[in-house]
C-alpha cells in the first residue's frame, strides 16, 4: 500500500553547487547529505516541514554510476518520483503481475535505512518512479 509521495528525486552534476542553488529557493539548508556506495550516488535532502515531503539532489560518484547515462541523455533535472509504501517486495510482486517491468528485480538499499525499486519509465508515462520502504520506523 502507497502511504505518501516521499521525495522528489533532482539528478544534478555537481551537488554542491545544486544544494547552494536550492538553499536560496527553498530559504533553508539540506538536513543530511548521504553517499550510497551500491548505486555509486551523493545525496542531499531538504525537508518540506509540516508536509513530510523532501526534495532529494542526487549526483553521481563517478562514471561508473547509472545516473551519468541518464544525465548525458537528460541533463540536469527531474529524476524520478519516489513514494513510501509499507512492504516493498509485496508492491514489487503487484507490479510485476500487472505487467512493468522493474528496474531492479530486488529491493536494493536506499537512503536513510531503506530499501528501494525503481519500476522503469518506459511503463510510466516516461516518469521513473521509485518505491521506498523504511526498514525502521520513522
Amino acid at each position: 500500500m502507497i502511504k505518501k509521495i516521499d521525495h522528489i528525486g533532482i539528478a544534478v552534476r555537481e551537488l554542491e553547487t545544486a544544494c547552494k542553488k536550492w538553499k536560496d529557493i527553498l530559504g533553508f539548508e539540506p538536513y543530511k547529505e548521504e553517499k550510497i556506495e551500491e548505486q555509486r550516488v551523493l545525496i542531499s535532502m531538504f525537508e518540506i516541514k509540516g508536509q513530510g515531503l523532501k526534495i532529494e539532489l542526487i549526483s553521481p560518484l563517478d562514471s561508473s554510476s547509472t545516473l551519468n547515462k541518464f544525465l548525458e541523455k537528460r541533463g540536469e533535472g527531474l529524476h524520478h518520483v519516489c513514494f513510501e509504501v509499507d512492504n516493498i517486495r509485496e508492491m514489487m510482486k503487484k507490479l510485476e503481475k500487472n505487467g512493468f517491468e522493474l528496474v531492479n528485480k530486488e529491493p536494493k538499499r536506499g537512503e536513510g535505512n531503506s530499501l528501494i525499486c525503481f519500476v522503469h519509465p518506459k511503463n510510466t508515462t516516461g516518469v521513473l518512479i521509485e518505491f521506498k520502504e523504511y526498514l525502521e520506523k520513522k
